[in-house]
């Protein structure tokens, strides 16, 4: 495992420990661990709504109308009673 040393500004050396003390987190470390794996998750979601973007812009355009498209979206979603 790497060991890192970090300087920080202090209120964010604040928060840190704010986190730590309420007992959220056993240490800094895995606090700093859990903000690192957040970012790698959100990059990956990121990349990922990306791609979907990219697929629906080369999708062409769909000939429903909106009101079609709509329909189409509501009629799939499951109904409670």
């Amino acid at each position: 495992m790497a060991t890192m040393n970090v300087s920080l500004p202090e209120p964010m050396g604040d928060w840190i420990n704010e986190e730590v003390a309420s007992g959220r987190f056993a240490s800094v470390s895995d606090l700093v661990r859990d903000v690192v794996r957040e970012r790698i998750e959100q990059r990956e979601r990121i990349a990922r709504v990306n791609e979907l973007l990219e697929e629906g812009i080369n999708s062409g355009i769909d000939p429903r109308s909106v009101d079609e498209i709509f329909a189409d979206i509501r009629s799939r979603i499951p109904r409670n009673g």
